[in-house]
């Protein structure tokens, strides 16, 4: 890589993240290409050279978040061992709505207003790949790896009991009494989610079954 070129990746890192932190601070509407700017500590038509506007941006940030939710899940394979891919699956998401739980408020707030700007990004690039996992758990099943259930039903199931701990820190830290996640709560909600999630599906890390 050449140094120009890492430059201008470290740059337009720099303005992914502040845009981050400013779209998760004050929302869409609120957000300014000129606050973002001065957040990431670059003249503002920087901002505009990289992205052209402050929806383009936005977008940007938005299909960001989406791919590194399922980066774990997009390697899986019919021939994977499925309570192995699912157990990662559920913890990998489950850490990240503890580390990352901007990232997955800023999404799904976009997705309850409507999902204006990242429509196209849904149904042209996350349905695809939606599909595909299903596929895979499909297989799973014709193969007898794990019992006859709904793929569907069960991403998403795995999607809202991980993010739940990201969408809903405040709730959350309010009924608990706690200021923040620890390792600990990391490992003991992983392990009921996985326990109870891999149950229904009739798998087990010990010795896999359908049944």
């Amino acid at each position: 890589m050449s140094k120009r070129q890492a430059n201008r990746e470290e740059i337009f890192s720099r303005i992914l993240e502040a845009a981050e932190i400013e779209f998760g601070l004050k929302g869409y509407g609120g957000a300014s290409l000129q606050h973002i700017a001065e957040r990431a500590g670059l003249p503002k038509p920087n901002i505009v050279y990289y992205f052209h506007s402050k929806a383009n941006l936005y977008k940007q940030v938005l299909n960001n978040i989406a791919d590194s939710w399922n980066d774990l899940f997009d390697k899986a394979t019919p021939e994977d061992d499925p309570a192995v891919v699912l157990d990662s699956f559920i913890r990998t998401k489950l850490r990240q709505s503890f580390e990352h739980g901007r990232s997955s408020r800023i999404f799904a707030q976009e997705v309850i207003q409507g999902a204006q700007h990242i429509g196209d990004y849904l149904k042209q690039d996350l349905r695809p790949w939606f599909e595909s996992r299903v596929g895979v758990i499909e297989q799973w099943i014709a193969d007898g790896k794990m019992r006859p259930l709904d793929p569907v039903a069960l991403i998403f199931m795995i999607w809202s009991t991980t993010q739940h701990y990201a969408d809903f820190e405040a709730q959350i830290f309010a009924l608990t009494g706690k200021e923040r996640y620890e390792e600990a709560d990391l490992e003991r909600i992983g392990d009921t989610l996985s326990d109870v999630i891999l149950r229904g599906c009739g798998l087990s890390l010990e010795a896999p079954s359908v049944n």
